[in-house]
Parts: C-alpha cells; sequence; structure tokens
C-alpha cells in the first residue's frame, strides 16, 4: 500500500474508532440511568430510549466522514498526495477527538434527564434541549471535515 494513501486510512481509522468508541460509552452511560429509572418510573420508557439514543449519533458522523472522502470526494485512491494525505489523517484526528468527547459528555446530559425523568420531574423537553449542545460540536467537526475535503 501507498505512503500516503496509508496515513489517510489511518486517519480514517481514527475518525471511525473515537467516534464509535465515544458513542459507545455514551449510550452506555444513558442507558445505564435509564435502567435505573425504570424501576422508578416505567411509563416514560420512550422518552429514556429517545434520550439514551441521542449519544450514538456521533459515531454516525464519523462514518459520515469517511464516506465524504471515500464517495464524495474520491479521494481515498493509490494517486492520493501527502498533503491529501495529511488532510485527511487531521480531518480523522479533529472528527474523532469531537466526536469521542460530545458524545461523553452528551450522555452525562442524557443520563441526568433521564434520572430527573425517572424522578416524576417533567424535564424530557429541556433534556432534549441541553443535550443538543454537546451535539451541536460533533456537527461543527463534521461540517470542518467537509470543508476540508472540498479544499483539497
Amino acid at each position: 500500500m501507498e505512503p500516503n494513501l496509508l496515513l489517510a486510512y489511518v486517519g480514517i481509522a481514527i475518525m471511525l474508532i473515537l467516534s464509535g468508541v465515544g458513542s459507545s460509552y455514551g449510550v452506555t452511560i444513558a442507558g445505564n440511568a435509564a435502567v435505573g429509572a425504570l424501576k422508578k418510573n416505567s411509563s416514560a420508557f420512550g422518552n429514556y430510549v429517545v434520550l439514551a439514543a441521542l449519544p450514538g449519533t456521533q459515531g454516525l458522523y464519523g462514518f459520515a466522514g469517511y464516506f465524504m472522502f471515500q464517495m464524495i470526494f474520491g479521494i481515498l485512491t493509490p494517486e492520493i498526495t501527502a498533503f491529501q494525505a495529511a488532510a485527511v489523517f487531521g480531518s480523522g484526528l479533529i472528527l474523532g477527538s469531537v466526536g469521542l468527547f460530545s458524545a461523553l459528555r452528551q450522555g452525562a446530559v442524557c443520563a441526568n434527564g433521564i434520572a430527573a425523568i425517572g424522578q416524576g420531574h417533567n424535564v424530557f423537553t429541556n433534556t432534549l434541549i441541553l443535550a443538543v449542545f454537546p451535539e451541536l460540536y460533533a456537527i461543527v467537526a463534521l461540517a470542518v471535515v467537509f470543508l476540508i475535503g472540498g479544499a483539497i
């Protein structure tokens, strides 16, 4: 395999692994809270599911970043230049890192909302709004990947 292509795929791997790990942990954090809340208020299961699933989107953003480089920009070929490979690698670091941390923090926000709903508080909509804030940074990171891909 060409060294430039290898560097690009290492960046893609970082993008997918970190965003996927963040989503896995984030949904687990919120899911654990949902299991505890079910003991107190099982009628709110639908709300728990929505909030517990929300941190899973960062993993999808990692896949979307790979999809952009492969299908939209089409630069993951043996002819990739060193500059392009470095840009893909950097994009992987950006989206992977932001996806990891935003999913973890979003999972914590969702878990707190789930716990409050389990205690009988009507905070589903408020929690959903607050959980969007960490998500916003993952979306911005995906937009940066798109801009980088378009520039190279």
